[in-house]
């Protein structure tokens, strides 16, 4: 299987391009330090297939990147050869089944402008940059994903290229093991979709949004008093509170942001409560009930981590107590840099979990560090605080999630023991040989780079 029979580019290290081709595969503005051997720009499903039977016939090792908005470039790797899926973009909408048909590369805004003509919507992932490929893969904690479950969840089908050159239409009934896979197992998936068959939901009948920012000082009782209200809330309202920057308002704050993705049985009432805050007279600012669009919700998170910036990212699940985990996070909180640096304290419950999905690790609350900045001088300490300061929540973690993808610079782990075990046995059945990269090694962080590079 010659490269020449490759519809898509195939750029060799050294090649015209391949920097501009490494360099684009990741949306971070830190780029990682490295360098495959070959990067395939996929045109269509068959560029992939011949994309693996060339890995075979060259030696090399395979990576996978979709929309590459994975924080660290966990698609980037040293040698091997690099698929690029970023022109797969199609998207289909089967109205009268409910289902859909979408492509690694299509990003959230696009699924959502397709679906809406029908009335339909699905789990689509909060930064509009993101490729449904790597976010479902590792499970989905989208938008309305409290209600509609993590977006793997609506996998009902996969096209998947294996890792002996294949293409096949996996479903639960050919393939079960694989589709267990595909359902939460993220960067450590051990095969290449090119296409994704979705069941899709009725749209909300409106969606309403309550936010209110806080002065500092009452941190700890606003995320105390949120962790517990979260249990008295429907399903159908997302709802989160964040700590340090603040898009619009010159000073750090504490927001609890509550979205309601309204429903006959659930309206906008849903969000009356957080208006009964012991504390709601400190308000900085209040928005209040006010209607908005998923346009306009994907345009508020675009601001919250813009592209452009260099950014370090982590998190884990945690659970207990919550004067438990909030001195445990002190570290984390009080180390907040300075910039486009918070922390994000997702409220999310629980979700019941499926047996034909390997998606496991959840706990009721996501503590996730995030740090943004310019200089690249600073990328040491901000990878310390981002990766570092959960050492003093670690004995709490329930699990990371593979959306932040920190398995690398902080080790934790994205599914229950259980499950983790079972995968890598039915991977040993379909990728004997290893030909597909897993997850990120201690040596392949960010933060061994950032070390690497000090003077």
């Amino acid at each position: 299987m010659s490269a020449q029979n490759m519809r898509g580019a195939v750029i060799r290290r050294g090649d015209t391009g391949y920097e501009e081709a490494r360099l684009g595969a990741v949306w971070n503005a830190r780029k990682p330090d490295r360098f495959p051997d070959v990067i395939v720009l996929a045109e269509q499903e068959r560029d992939v297939v011949r994309a693996v039977r060339l890995a075979h016939e060259e030696g090399h090792r395979v990576s996978v990147r979709s929309g590459g908005h994975s924080w660290v470039g966990n698609g980037v790797r040293d040698g091997g050869l690099l698929v690029d899926l970023s022109l797969l973009q199609e998207i289909t909408v089967d109205p009268a089944a409910r289902t859909a048909t979408v492509q690694p590369s299509a990003k959230g805004p696009a699924v959502q402008e397709a679906l809406a003509p029908h009335g339909l919507f699905f789990p689509t992932g909060h930064a509009p940059t993101v490729g449904i490929g790597g976010f479902i893969l590792g499970g989905g904690y989208g938008w309305n994903s409290r209600h509609l479950g993590p977006a793997c969840l609506g996998i009902r089908a996969v096209d998947v290229v294996l890792a002996d050159g294949t293409l096949v239409h996996a479903t639960d009934e050919t393939h079960p093991d694989l589709l267990w896979a595909a359902r939460g197992s993220g960067p450590g998936f051990f095969g290449i979709v090119t296409r994704f068959h979705l069941s899709v939901y009725e749209r909300p009948t409106t969606i309403v949004r309550t936010v209110h920012s806080y002065p500092l000082d009452l941190r700890d009782e606003v995320l105390a008093w949120a962790y517990d209200l979260l249990d008295t809330l429907p399903t159908t309202v997302e709802f989160s509170a964040k700590v340090g920057f603040t898009p619009g308002l010159d000073t750090r704050t504490v927001s609890l942001t509550a979205t309601a993705f309204c429903t006959p049985e659930h309206g906008p009432e849903a969000l009356a409560p957080l208006e009964d805050a012991p504390f709601r007279d400190r308000a900085l600012r209040a928005l209040v009930g006010q209607e908005t669009t998923i346009e306009e919700l994907y345009d508020i998170a675009d601001r919250l981590n813009p592209e452009g910036l260099r950014w370090a990212v982590d998190g884990l699940w945690a659970e207990g107590p919550v004067e438990e985990i909030l001195t445990a996070a002190a570290p984390v909180f009080d180390g907040i840099p300075a910039g486009n640096g918070f922390v994000l304290w997702m409220l999310w419950g629980h979700y019941p979990p499926r047996p034909d999905a390997c998606w496991s690790a959840q706990a009721k609350a996501y503590l996730s560090p995030n740090a943004g900045w310019s200089d690249p001088a600073k990328d040491l300490a901000h990878e310390n605080w981002a990766h570092g300061s959960l050492a003093a929540v670690q004995h709490l973690s329930k699990g990371l999630q593979f959306s932040d993808n920190n398995v690398a610079d902080r080790f934790d782990l994205g599914l229950s023991a259980e499950n983790a075990e079972r995968l890598e046995k039915i991977r040993a059945a379909y990728d004997p040989d290893g030909l597909f990269r897993t997850y990120m090694t201690p040596a392949e962080s960010t933060t061994a780079y950032a070390v690497a590079r000090r003077p």
